[in-house]
């Protein structure tokens, strides 16, 4: 009897210690729940482990499903870190109260304002343009000028586009929104509809082989498929431009979209999440960024890959990217009015 009573004391002397220790092992431990494939995060995520001790263990899947899944779980999430692509999801997800604010002098110093959330909920870690690309064998560059002009007789059966089922172009309509106004902005789609060569294409990358084939002769993309597209066709024909660059107040600059990452609320570890976001915003993190998508870095002052530097400098519209989130039911429903599938 006098045994059992001591094997329970002890027990109880012990328990706490073991608590404690398994607290810190979680501690040690950040989750994030990322929409960008394994391959994008990976070699960041061990990079950042190998310098700072801190593991990272994440899980991949859809903006959407991600969103749905955080909802679900509220305060009992494991996550303490949602990375994604596009301010659209972004903004749903800080307008769905998921985000904490996250105040700090390292992200303030390498990230433009127009890249973040004013309220510091989430943070832009990578830039994608959505940009004019074209046949250079077919278009003489000097007849391009702006994402409006695309509307205009001279481009009648020669434009391709990508589905209005896509959020980039989704974000994109909904910036358009806030610099053109509704009424204008429905007007230019409805001319580009006018315009295409073909249905509306599934993928970017669809868009880049028809152009190069000579089905169209322009279109608009996201510039990192077409750095993937000529690592792999080097004779490819297509080229970029950069419209927008003579425009006024805020319709000046392409349009650029983001992937960005915002501390949970549910997070145990915000400390320690604040440290990785700090980090991908690094010199060394950024760096990695624009190496392994062909994506331009938020950080000014990093080099390139050679393929996105040989599409030289642009200006960028430098409107706030948490519009195209709050725009963004507008935009359906006017790309559905211009007929925009």
């Amino acid at each position: 009897m006098i045994y059992k009573l001591l094997i329970f004391i002890l027990s109880l002397t012990l328990l706490p210690a073991c608590t404690q220790k398994n607290n810190e092992v979680k501690d040690d431990t950040l989750f994030v729940y990322s929409a960008r494939k394994e391959h994008l995060i990976k070699p960041l995520f061990e990079k950042f482990t190998s310098q700072t001790g801190i593991q990272v263990k994440y899980v991949t899947d859809k903006a959407g499903a991600l969103l749905q899944k955080l909802k679900a779980e509220d305060e009992n999430s494991p996550a303490d870190i949602l990375m994604t692509v596009d301010a659209g999801n972004l903004w749903k997800a800080a307008d769905s109260q998921l985000f904490e604010a996250a105040n700090s002098r390292v992200l303030s110093k390498n990230i433009p304002p127009h890249l973040k959330d004013s309220n510091n909920l989430w943070f832009g870690l990578s830039v994608r343009s959505r940009t004019i690309i074209y046949n250079s064998e077919k278009v003489d560059a000097s007849n391009l000028s702006t994402y409006k002009d695309l509307g205009s007789p001279k481009w009648k059966k020669r434009l391709c586009l990508r589905t209005a089922k896509k959020v980039y172009n989704q974000s994109m309509v909904a910036m358009f929104i806030e610099q053109y106004g509704i009424a204008e902005t429905e007007e230019f789609l409805k001319s580009w509809v006018s315009n295409l060569a073909a249905p509306v294409f599934s993928s970017d990358t669809a868009i880049i082989e028809a152009i190069d084939a000579g089905q169209c002769d322009v279109g608009i993309v996201n510039s990192y498929y077409l750095g993937r597209y000529i690592k792999k066709n080097s004779a490819s024909k297509v080229k970029v431009f950069w419209p927008n660059q003579k425009s006024s107040a805020n319709k000046l600059g392409v349009h650029v979209n983001i992937s960005g990452a915002g501390i949970l609320k549910s997070s145990k570890n915000k400390k320690k999440a604040l440290a990785l976001l700090e980090w991908l915003s690094s010199k060394e993190a950024q760096t990695q960024y624009a190496q392994l998508n062909y994506e331009y870095p938020v950080l000014s002052g990093v080099p390139l890959d050679a393929i996105v530097s040989n599409w030289g400098e642009f200006k960028q519209n430098t409107l706030n990217m948490s519009l195209a989130g709050k725009n963004q039911g507008q935009a359906i429903k006017l790309m559905d009015r211009a007929g925009y599938k």
